[in-house]
């Protein structure tokens, strides 16, 4: 199939769409966060789950299978900081248990995703 430039790189990327559909969640929610939390929780979240997005995209950039590894790395633990970050939302109740799962849900199937493509790219090496 014939790929434009908008479809190549980190476009292209499973891992990488539902990523960044993992952010777009966080935002819609957490954008009903209370207002105290916007320096807060609110910012912690959203900077978790874009590093989540972005370090797939740095990655994707790199010069070396070697360095994408490093990245995904660090997208990982950032999926791990924004698990406990909407557990300590769900727990203060800013999330409902519907709006939680929701949003769990785009996180966990980001981490399958994710923990694949760095197990493709740790075979080519």
């Amino acid at each position: 199939m014939y790929q434009t430039n908008r479809e190549k790189g980190y476009k292209s990327l499973e891992a990488w769409k539902r990523a960044n559909d993992f952010v777009i969640v966080v935002y819609k929610y957490t954008k009903l966060f209370p207002k105290y939390e916007e320096y807060g929780l609110t910012s912690q979240l959203r900077r978790a789950a874009l590093s989540v997005a972005t370090n797939i995209v740095e990655g994707q950039a790199s010069t070396s299978k070697r360095e994408f590894l490093n990245f995904l790395n660090i997208s990982n633990r950032s999926l791990a900081e924004s698990e406990y970050l909407l557990e300590v939302a769900k727990e203060l109740s800013y999330l409902s248990k519907e709006q939680y799962e929701e949003i769990e849900n785009y996180r966990y199937k980001t981490g399958i995703l994710l923990n694949g493509l760095a197990r493709a790219i740790r075979s080519k090496l």
